[in-house]
């Protein structure tokens, strides 16, 4: 009752203005002949204007040069705005243009405390538009102190009841994008994603770290432990040790030379096994950087951003080797985690920090993405689009296959005992054959996908395997039209060799995907199975653990197998019946039956008992 009294006594003081603003616009319309009455456009009143203004439009995307520096200068951001989590320059102009995005309603704090109560205002006298609450319109918050107390009885608190607070700080407008990539996990329209130029690090990102002079600059080379050899950036890695030799060597003769450090940050470990030696994957990871290309290093981190494992550690390096005015570039490969790696650092911070977009999507981040509140002082952390690698096999798969593929719990071995002669397949992407060798057995342990359907079979049944197979039980590639859209299917040589049987001495990895793990005594030749143009690699095992229990010859136990066997006994028992049918149609003669009565026999069987 008390809070029903405060509101007539608000409205009484608004009612005023109101009626003397309505005999105002009527009068105005009787003072001059109207015409036609029926289709005149009355002038709106200032209270039934929208509560939000809408935003700004903003000059054509075509108008708009499509570049993917981001916001890493003021005046690009000033020019046009920039995506915060993807780097994009954003337009409101065109939805099927990239950058799109609409400005959300300005809404204040409490908007939700009253949503499933019933409204007091049920008053006939009142109008419609007070009931649609215009009341938040026309009240002026700089004059009105007598409405202060109303407005704390009706919310129930002094903090969030006054009108000087109900506007909430705006949070940063990402673009459509990144919205549906956070909310939904998915691309909105993947035509649009065609439309952007191609990311060149070289122009873009390069030419700012050959500079000789400028902000000292600290490289974080990211890359992912499930597929170390697929998303190491061998090309930025040779350009830095280029850039850092030539640079020192004209640091030592007196002239200016910025020379780069470079730390390798090694991420998404906790899908390694637990029970895996930190020191050896350490050691393993830096001799395997050496032979990829990588120079000096600072420093060498292992990292997992989803469980907050040595993030704190890599901070600090960064902000002892970075200074108060330096520059932070995050560089790797297409989905290695460069802004989940990002977001746990402004986690461990804290405070105000720029959220990025992550995603399990390739090619997340679209341009340079200045984060703010990270490092200290004058200190600058960029984000940088995924590089591409087309040698991955991760990359020709459409986003319902790369789902299969892709790595998101702790990897588990699956190892096969297996002789000469036989075949093990990983889907539809890959085959090893055991050629020859000079062990009675080989253990092969593979580390892939769980959802990754395995075969395990005689070598001379391949070809059955890859006609018969293959986009059924064997996926990906999902349906026989993707086998020739992913290319020719090729073989490779390798010869290795082992001096124990219980623990794996090499791997055959390939990019993108996963790989084999070979234990033996004594030496083999080894032939590998995949597309033409894909990356597989003789590495030292990284993890040289094999299972307990061996898995047995034939399909693996997998969801995909059950649908496909379901669907083909569906589809020969379909055959069968048209069969039959056709039979019986075209020679009757031949259908007649043999009838038996049951009744009868039931009856002849009672009598001899």
């Amino acid at each position: 009752m008390i809070v029903r009294n405060l509101l007539l006594l608000r409205l009484k003081k608004l009612l005023t203005p109101l009626s003397l603003a309505s005999d105002a616009v009527f009068n105005s319309l009787h003072s001059s002949p109207v015409q036609n009455p029926a289709k005149t456009l009355l002038p709106i009143p200032f209270f039934n204007r929208p509560f939000s203004s809408q935003p700004e439009k903003i000059e054509s995307f075509s108008l708009l040069q499509q570049t993917r520096d981001g916001n890493y200068d003021d005046a690009t951001s000033q020019t046009f705005p920039i995506c915060v989590g993807c780097g994009v320059p954003m337009q409101d102009s065109d939805c099927k243009r990239p950058g799109f995005f609409t400005k959300p309603l300005t809404k204040c704090p409490n908007y939700k405390k009253f949503a499933k109560m019933d409204p007091i205002f049920d008053e006939s006298e009142i109008s419609d538009s007070l009931k649609r609450g215009v009341l938040n319109e026309i009240i002026d918050v700089g004059t009105s102190q007598d409405l202060a107390t109303d407005d704390h009885a009706f919310c129930g608190s002094s903090n969030v009841g006054s009108l000087d607070e109900k506007l909430v700080t705006e949070k940063p407008i990402v673009c459509s994008r990144c919205h549906s990539l956070r909310y939904y996990g998915k691309v909105r329209d993947p035509s649009v994603e065609n439309l952007l130029p191609d990311f060149d690090f070289d122009h873009t990102v390069g030419r700012r770290l050959m500079s000789v002079s400028g902000a000292r600059t600290v490289v974080l080379l990211v890359v992912d432990v499930a597929d170390f050899d697929g998303s190491f950036p061998r090309k930025v890695a040779s350009l830095i040790s280029r850039i850092s030799d030539q640079n020192d060597r004209s640091w030592k003769e007196g002239k200016p030379g910025n020379v780069p450090r470079l730390i390798l940050v090694v991420t998404k470990i906790d899908l390694l096994p637990s029970s895996i030696s930190p020191t050896r994957l350490e050691h393993w990871v830096r001799t395997r950087s050496r032979e990829d290309g990588a120079g000096k290093l600072s420093s060498v981190h292992l990292i997992s951003a989803v469980k907050d494992w040595g993030v704190k550690n890599l901070l600090d390096d960064v902000v002892k080797l970075v200074g108060p005015r330096g520059h932070v570039w995050a560089v790797g490969a297409q989905n290695a985690g460069k802004s989940t790696l990002i977001n746990a650092i402004g986690k461990c911070v804290g405070g105000e920090v720029t959220h990025l977009t992550e995603a399990p999507v390739p090619g997340t981040t679209l341009g340079i993405v200045r984060v703010e509140g990270v490092l200290p002082g004058k200190a600058k952390l960029f984000d940088t689009p995924g590089l591409l690698n087309p040698h991955q096999i991760s990359s020709r798969l459409n986003a319902e296959e790369q789902k299969l593929v892709r790595i998101e719990k702790e990897l588990k071995p699956k190892t096969y005992r297996i002789k000469t002669g036989h075949s093990i397949h990983i889907g539809g992407l890959m085959r090893l054959d055991v050629e020859e060798s000079t062990a009675e057995s080989i253990y092969i342990t593979v580390w892939a996908s769980p959802l990754l359907p395995l075969h395990m079979g005689k070598s001379e049944n391949s070809c059955m395997m890859l006609e018969k197979h293959f986009g059924h039980q064997l996926q990906p590639p999902i349906g026989e039209g993707r086998i020739e859209e992913l290319g020719k299917w090729v073989k490779k040589e390798f010869h290795v060799s082992g001096v124990w049987w219980d623990s794996s001495s090499v791997d055959i990895a390939a990019a993108g995907l996963g790989w084999f793990a070979i234990g033996l005594k004594g030496e083999a030749r080894l032939g590998v199975w995949t597309y033409e143009g894909i990356d597989v690699v003789v590495r030292n095992s990284l993890l040289p653990q094999r299972s307990i229990n061996f898995e047995v010859a034939g399909f693996s136990v997998s969801d995909i197998v059950s649908k496909a066997d379901k669907a083909s006994s569906k589809k020969r028992q379909k055959d069968k019946k048209t069969k039959h049918r056709d039979l019986s149609v075209s020679s009757p003669g031949a259908s007649s039956l043999l009838v038996v009565d049951t009744a009868a026999s039931s009856k002849d069987s009672i009598d001899e008992l």
